[in-house]
């Protein structure tokens, strides 16, 4: 499956599960490999977004900021669309990323694979500078972002939610199909809601999320 991202250019789906794709669905990811100029000229945005709000971050003071011209950040990223799509899939990929590695560190207990991985997320966004700047926007700062973020809310809850069930089918676990898709949308809904609104340390949370599938895994268990 091929998606097409921000440029109109087709690119191949993402990294994230052990086989290195989350099957049919995953947030885009350019062809090329990221360039050094890029990350800072990232950096500096989520920055700048953080300290002035997106309204202010314009492609000059960015290209000030990193001591490039104008010309280059435009050659380099784009328009400003392109650079608040760069800016949030960076973050939403490393979101991928902490999933397969809390799985990957567990891979014999589900359980403690699901707390690892949920673990590693809530970690992330806790010290995620532009999460908390979108965060902050739904309660009436800068909402000029909010659309760029939404534009990629469906695609990055089915590709979670892809990565998720891909780590799952590794595990001999007694979860049907059904039990298996009500298990991940429970996982991943709960996970994206305390991401965006935290309510405890990431530990506890993993805890709770991890102790949830602790019950399903013996209900089920139970009724074989």
């Amino acid at each position: 499956m091929s998606v097409t991202g921000g440029s109109g250019a087709e690119v191949g789906v993402g990294a994230g599960s052990p086989a290195g794709d989350v099957g049919e669905v995953a947030l885009p990811r350019p062809r090329r490999r990221p360039s050094a100029l890029r990350g800072r000229l990232l950096d500096a945005a989520v920055a700048m977004t953080t300290e002035v709000g997106w309204t202010h971050v314009t492609m000059a003071r960015l290209a000030a900021e990193v001591g490039v011209s104008r010309q280059t950040v435009y050659n380099e990223i784009g328009a400003k669309p392109q650079l608040a799509e760069a800016m949030i899939l960076r973050e939403l990929h490393q979101f991928l990323d902490a999933i397969a590695c809390g799985f990957t560190e567990h891979p014999d207990d589900l359980v403690a694979g699901v707390r690892a991985a949920c673990t590693g997320v809530l970690e992330l966004a806790h010290g995620n500078e532009l999460l908390r700047a979108v965060a902050s926007a739904t309660h009436g700062a800068d909402t000029e972002l909010l659309p760029y973020l939404s534009s990629h809310s469906e695609s990055l809850l089915e590709g979670v939610s892809a990565t998720v069930r891909e780590h799952l089918t590794t595990y001999d676990h007694p979860l049907g199909d059904r039990e298996v898709a009500i298990a991940v949308d429970l996982v991943v809904r709960s996970m994206f809601s305390h991401v965006m609104y935290p309510a405890g340390t990431p530990r506890d949370v993993a805890d709770g999320m991890a102790w949830a599938v602790a019950q399903v895994l013996a209900g089920a268990a139970a009724e074989k």
